[in-house]
């Protein structure tokens, strides 16, 4: 029987990480103050948006059958966009220090969650699907294919 799609909102942006634990450490505490979860997929890592939204969906199923590997939904669902099982490989799947460009996602969705990040990202109306041969390179060496 196939799974319901999984309810999340992700947007694309830009950001600055000057320390990273600092970024992080806001990020939870806008996430608890928001009942949500904030994850930061590397869009140049990822194939487009749909990318990000399966590795959410495949995360939220592994933790709902109890078949997850990692201790948080953040992480699992790295996991799943780099295709490893292997925490400190899909860490460059996330955020990191310096300038991102990323998908960011809110799950669950939560509208006023995007008001209280403004001030850590720039929102971008457009993401980063297109996908140009240096890119390409980059996505075929590391998944493989």
């Amino acid at each position: 029987m196939p799974h319901p799609p999984v309810i999340s909102d992700i947007r694309a942006a830009t950001c600055t990480v000057h320390d990273l634990n600092a970024f992080l450490q806001d990020l939870r505490s806008i996430a608890a103050d928001h009942d949500t979860r904030i994850i930061c997929f590397n869009a140049d890592m990822l194939a487009g948006k749909v990318h990000a939204v399966s590795a959410v969906e495949r995360a939220v199923r592994a933790f709902e059958e109890g078949i997850n590997i990692s201790n948080n939904l953040e992480m699992e669902c790295l996991l799943f966009a780099a295709g490893s099982r292997q925490c400190s490989i899909a860490a460059t799947f996330g955020i990191h220090e310096g300038e991102n460009r990323m998908y960011i996602c809110c799950y669950p969705a939560r509208a006023k969650v995007w008001v209280a990040l403004e001030p850590l990202f720039r929102f971008v109306r457009e993401g980063w699907d297109t996908i140009d041969p240096e890119k390409k390179d980059r996505l075929m060496k590391t998944y493989g294919i």
